[in-house]
């Protein structure tokens, strides 16, 4: 009887060291789990923001773009929330991504490049035809007071109203429409960004643009390479056009009328 006792104790005893073993491991694996989950997502974050510097010291600066405003614009907007999930580790790339519906976001460069040539200040009002995912506009509302853009493919133009909410910027309007009539209701702007080729100057957009503003426009046909210009409309009104280098966009969509 003594024996039977005892060693159902000393079963006991074992089974308890056991229970407590599991528990023990237990919590341990709930603990590397909460690193192993949170951790990645810190060096994923600092991952980011080393190559978001490294695309403005390498890709943009190097290319004698010296504008403060815009490089830093550059290093604060997050590229990589503003491409599809598969293609974020390609964000930082020199090249243009594929967003969806015969789309692109522009090379790095391109998108440093055509907002400086804009000269935008602190309460410039702006103008985007094309918003895309949503990228430029960011870039741009970095610098400027307000800006208003305009996408003609309603997924595309919803998501990036939907992206720019959710990432704070107040200071972007998004409206579905056709974008070569501009945003009369608005205007005039001090400054006009084209994120798309025409072929032609739209007369609504040069006619939107206040005196003394500046607007860039890829101009060419489409799927060949196009010119950037930047049009200027001088305080007495007068237009002035300056072709700046060769570049090739999607083409500009228009609602078939």
């Amino acid at each position: 009887m003594l024996n039977s006792r005892y060693f159902a104790s000393k079963l006991i005893r074992a089974n308890l060291k056991l229970l407590f073993v599991f528990f023990l491991f237990s919590y341990a694996s709930l603990i590397f789990c909460y690193l192993s989950y949170c951790f990645p997502r810190h060096e994923d974050s600092q991952k980011y923001k080393k190559l978001r510097y490294k695309m403005v010291n390498q890709q943009i600066a190097a290319r004698d773009i010296y504008n403060q405003k815009v490089l830093q614009a550059m290093r604060d907007v997050p590229r990589h929330l503003f491409v599809p999930e598969r293609r974020k580790k390609s964000a930082y790339g020199d090249f243009p991504l594929p967003i969806g519906y015969g789309q692109t976001i522009s090379q790095p460069y391109i998108v440093a490049l055509m907002t400086d040539l804009l000269k935008p200040e602190k309460d410039d009002i702006a103008l985007e035809v094309g918003t895309g995912s949503g990228y430029q506009a960011a870039v741009l509302s970095k610098i400027v007071k307000k800006i208003y853009t305009v996408e003609i493919i309603t997924p595309l133009g919803k998501a990036a109203e939907k992206r720019v909410n959710e990432l704070g910027y107040k200071n972007i309007t998004v409206r579905i429409g056709d974008g070569y009539f501009g945003w009369e209701q608005y205007a005039p702007f001090d400054c006009i960004i084209v994120t798309a080729a025409s072929d032609h100057i739209p007369p609504p957009l040069v006619k939107q643009l206040k005196n003394g503003g500046k607007m860039a426009i890829p101009v060419g046909k489409p799927f060949h390479v196009q010119k950037l210009m930047v049009v200027e409309k001088s305080e007495k009104g007068e237009i002035r056009i300056k072709n700046i280098l060769p570049v090739r966009f999607v083409p500009l969509r228009r609602i078939q009328r």
